[in-house]
Formats: structure tokens, sequence, C-alpha cells
């Protein structure tokens, strides 16, 4: 059968449609075809992290910098505390010292100062002159070095006090940075909601619903990631090979998935992936789905409970891991702050972040 011209016309159009856009026809899945993972969040071309580029960098630079102060602060306490304790070693030297220094003058007075005429005029014989200037000399090098000890404790004792004031200097200065960081990333967070018409909470805790219970993910604790010999985190590279992609984590985000799986949370993760922002392209970051095979849906029920728990573990944990902000349930967990409200608006479940938990590292 021959096709009119306009018929022709129209299926040389779709074969070249075709031909260009490299489509294929292919015949739908069966509807028994084994669950696979879905799509990623963040793959439709936002940022994956449910904020603007913007809000997402003010948040890690604030929750960073908290945390970092928040740990300058509990080192400096230490320091102080040590110092402290060689301060009154140093307090309990003195005063034997100064009583060392005290018997030696006394002996030194009771023996009189003697110089070689005297010791000679005064002497009965040479044996005598010889036994009196001996002695004279050893007191004097008693007394010397008593001095000399004596000087030494004081001067230790005067550094000590002072580096006691310089770590309580540099607590207040850390007490300041954390309170600006703070103040940072809950203004960022109430400029972006107040523009979403997201109503703003002001408890930093959280209840069941939202990852912020008591529930099981809270009694479990995970092993600390590697520190430096200070007790800091080291600086990190996106270096390791993600197991869950193709792409690349930090060892640190690759221990703190480690611990979760151990821990019993082996649903399906996500982690690595190429954005504008956020910590995913930095290999900082993982997307752990509610559902046990991808990202599906909101999530209700026992894969509802599941987040809960796992925003806990990574909230209980987030000192040893090195967390930085946990995403769950349209909220956002911040060091500095807790559980604030978080959403972009857009309303599907990965924005929301209501299919999975985020959790972005230092």
């Amino acid at each position: 059968m021959r096709l009119k011209p306009a018929r022709r016309r129209l299926a040389a159009v779709l074969a070249a449609l075709v031909a260009t856009s490299g489509l294929a026809l292919t015949a739908p899945s069966p509807a028994s075809a084994a669950p696979r993972p879905l799509a990623a969040p963040g793959d439709s071309g936002d940022d994956g992290e449910g904020g603007s580029k913007s809000l997402v960098q003010q948040l890690e630079a604030a929750s960073k910098g908290f945390v970092e102060a928040k740990e300058a602060l509990a080192r400096s306490k230490t320091r102080q505390q040590q110092l402290i304790a060689k301060l009154k070693e140093i307090d309990a030297e003195l005063g034997p010292r100064q009583a060392a220094l005290d018997d030696i003058v006394q002996q030194s007075y009771r023996v009189g100062r003697l110089g070689p005429m005297t010791a000679l005029l005064n002497a009965d014989s040479t044996g005598s002159m010889l036994d009196r200037a001996e002695i004279l000399e050893t007191v004097a090098v008693k007394q010397d070095r008593a001095v000399r000890d004596l000087k030494d404790s004081r001067s230790r004792q005067e550094r000590a006090k002072a580096e006691i004031d310089a770590e309580i200097r540099d607590q207040q200065r850390q007490v300041e940075i954390m309170a600006k960081r703070k103040a940072q990333a809950e203004g960022a967070l109430k400029a972006a909601n107040a523009a979403n018409g997201v109503e703003e909470e002001s408890s930093s805790g959280a209840d069941s619903s939202s990852g912020g219970s008591s529930d099981g993910g809270s009694s479990l604790r995970a092993a600390a990631a590697p520190r430096n010999s200070d007790g800091s985190l080291p600086n990190q590279s996106c270096s390791v090979n993600d197991p869950t992609t193709s792409g690349c984590i930090t060892a640190r985000t690759l221990h703190a998935m480690k611990e979760a799986q151990k821990d019993g949370f082996t649903h399906f993760v996500a982690c690595f992936r190429t954005q504008n922002s956020g910590e995913h392209p930095k290999g900082r970051a993982c997307d752990f789905a509610a559902d046990k095979n991808g990202f599906g849906g909101v999530a209700s029920g026992s894969s509802r409970t599941y987040g809960n728990r796992l925003a806990n573990y990574f909230i209980n944990n987030a000192s040893a891991l090195g967390v930085l902000y946990v995403i769950w349930f349209k909220r956002i967990w911040l060091p500095s702050s807790g559980w604030k409200a978080y959403s972009r608006g857009n309303g599907d479940p990965s924005s929301d972040h209501t299919n999975h938990v985020h959790l972005s590292m230092r």
C-alpha cells in the first residue's frame, strides 16, 4: 500500500527525530520485575539537598565553623586543666624550696662569711682554716643552687599562669565564634524558610515523627573516626572509591556509612554524584533510603521508623563520626541548633527528604 504524500512527509519527520535524538521504542518492563533502586535524589537537576546553593554553602560553613570552635573550646579546657594541675605541682615545690633556702641562709649567717685573709688571721691552725673554708664553700654552693631552683620554680609558675590566661582568652574567642556561627546558620534558614512559606520552629528538639526521639537508633554507639594527635579531624579529599556509585568519597564518609551498616542500617544508599553545590560532589554526603531497595515515595510505617532511628544514630554519634548535619522529613539537624524546619517547598519526597535521610560529613 502506497502512503499519501502528507503521510510520507510525517513518517520522514518522525524517522529523522528518532535518528537525531537517539530515542528507541521499547516494550514496557514486566510488572513482576525485581525491585531496583530508583534514581538518586538530585538527579533531576536540583542541588539534591533541598536548598539553594547559597543556603547550602552557608549551612556548611556555619556548621563546620561551629563544630570546629566547639572542639577547640573542649581542647582548650583540657589544656587549662592540665596547666592548673602543673601549677599546683609547682606551687607545692615552692614551699620546700623556700624553706631550704631559708635554712641555708641561717647556716651561712651562723658560720659567717669568710675571706681568705680573715680565715688566715682567725684560724688556730692550718687545718682549722681549711676546714672552715670548706664548710663555707659548701654552704655557698648549696645556697646558689637553692636560689636557682627557687627562681626556676617561680618562672615556671608565672609561665603556667600566663598559659592558663591565654587558654581562657582562647575559650572566650571560641564561644564568640560558636555564637556567630549559630546565628549565621539560623539566619540563613529563617530567610530561606520565609521565602518558601515554611513555618519557622523554635524548638531545638524533635518528636518521634522527625527523627528526634530516643528510640533504638540512639542507643547504638559508632566507632570513632581517626583523628589527629591534638584531637582534631584531619582534612580529607574525595579519594576513596564510593561503593554505592562510580564516584569517590572521603575515608571519613565511608567510615560513617560502614558503621551505620554494621549497626543494622542496611537499606539502599547513594553517596557521590555530580551537582552544583552541597557535599555530594565533594564525597562528603550520602543519602540513606528509608525504603529497603531505593528512593520511593513519602516514607510511612516501618520505613518512617527506620528513618527516625537512622537520623538519631547519626545525631548521637555526630562527634565520633564527624557529622556536619542531618536532613530528614522536612527538617535539618544542626550541631549548633538541633532540629529546624527545612523545606524548599517543592513537595516531592526527594527535596523534602521524606524518602531518605541525608548525611553531610566534615
